[in-house]
């Protein structure tokens, strides 16, 4: 039996095939005046975040952090496009439109309280009317909040002592509302 093993052979100029190719990209890894020309430097994500928020970034309200300074997004004609990304207002979406279009999302502190939380209008333990309101009809029962909560805001309350415990928006202080599909 032949245990010998042969190797093949690859001369260094073989190796080097795909470099044509591979230049162009890393290119602007190394070259600051290749980076700098045709790509949006993020420092500008950065200003844009800053001034649609109207807070530093790693404050409340503002970006969570700076944009990573790797991006190597196309450099953008227009002005950057900049708006919330959820109705939560925890997330930016950038965005550069034509000619090279590219949207990023940067996450957002939460804001600093700016007023104090609403009085609860219902408490835990008070004594409420349950009201079931659907299309041409409504329903109505005495309860108990088993949390507290102000106007608009959802909680449990239950109808009797050992029922289970139902989701309902506080309508008024004494009554919360379940509303029927």
């Amino acid at each position: 039996m032949d245990t010998s093993y042969s190797r093949p052979t690859m001369s260094w100029r073989d190796g080097w095939r795909l470099t044509p190719l591979a230049l162009p990209m890393l290119l602007p890894l190394c070259d600051p005046q290749a980076r700098a020309s045709g790509l949006t430097d993020p420092a500008a994500i950065d200003r844009a975040v800053v001034e649609f928020t109207g807070a530093a970034i790693g404050q409340p309200g503002g970006a969570r952090m700076a944009a990573d300074r790797r991006l190597q997004l196309a450099a953008c004609a227009a002005p950057l496009a900049v708006s919330w990304h959820s109705p939560a207002k925890n997330a930016v979406q950038v965005e550069c439109a034509e000619p090279n279009s590219w949207r990023i999302f940067v996450g957002v502190t939460a804001p600093a309280a700016a007023a104090k939380p609403a009085a609860p209008a219902i408490k835990r333990g008070d004594a409420l009317i349950i009201m079931v309101r659907g299309r041409g009809f409504s329903v109505q029962q005495q309860g108990e909040a088993m949390e507290s909560g102000a106007v608009g805001d959802w909680i449990f309350v239950r109808t009797a002592r050992k029922a289970e415990p139902l989701r309902a928006r506080i309508e008024r202080p004494g009554m919360a509302i379940i509303p029927a599909s």
